[in-house]
C-alpha cells in the first residue's frame, strides 16, 4: 500500500512516544549522552508532555508504511511563521526519500509564504545534511539550557 500520511490525535500519543523512544536510542547515542537522551525522553516524550504539546497548538504528523508508524513531526506557531519542533524518521527507513515526501505533506498543510525554522543539532550532520538539501539555511548558532545540566548545542536554521 505505501506511505501513509497523517495528523495525529490524542490516540496517536503511545505511537509517537514509542517512534520517538526508538528513534532517540537508535540516532543519538553518537551525537549525545544516554544520560541526555533520557532526559529529553523523559521531559518531551512521556504522554503527558506529548499530550501538552498538543493542548499547546502543536500539530503531530505521523507517517506509516504499510501501516506500521516509521516517522513522525511536529509542527507550531512562532515569531510571524511556523517552528517544525520534531522531525524524525526510523533510522532504518533512511536514504528512502521518506523525509523529503514527509516534508512536502506537513508544508502542504500550513499556509504559504511563512518561514519556518527548526532547530537542529550541531553534530547531527545527517539531519543537517537533509535540511540543507530541502532548502534550509542556517540562520544562528545557539546554546540552548534544557536544564539539569544539559544543553542543546544547535543551529537555528530557517526555510523562507
Amino acid at each position: 500500500m505505501g506511505l501513509q500520511f497523517s495528523l495525529a490525535t490524542e490516540k496517536e500519543i503511545h505511537t509517537i512516544k514509542t517512534l520517538a523512544h526508538k528513534i532517540w536510542r537508535e540516532h543519538y547515542p553518537s551525537i549525545i549522552s544516554e544520560e541526555q537522551i533520557e532526559y529529553m525522553l523523559k521531559s518531551n516524550y512521556s504522554a503527558v508532555a506529548i499530550a501538552e504539546q498538543m493542548k499547546t497548538g502543536e500539530q503531530f504528523f505521523i507517517v506509516s508504511e504499510d501501516f506500521i508508524p516509521i516517522a513522525y513531526a511536529s509542527v507550531g506557531h512562532k515569531a510571524g511563521g511556523y517552528f517544525l519542533h520534531k522531525f524524525y524518521v526510523a533510522v532504518a527507513e533512511h536514504r528512502k526519500g521518506i523525509g523529503t515526501k514527509f516534508f512536502d505533506f506537513i508544508l502542504s498543510q500550513l499556509p504559504e509564504g511563512m518561514p519556518i525554522r527548526l532547530q537542529v543539532n550541531r553534530q547531527n550532520y545527517k539531519a543537517i545534511n537533509f535540511y540543507f538539501k530541502i532548502g534550509f539555511v542556517i540562520e544562528s548558532i545557539g546554546d540552548f539550557d534544557i536544564g539539569s545540566g544539559h544543553f542543546m548545542n544547535d543551529f537555528v536554521m530557517v526555510r523562507d
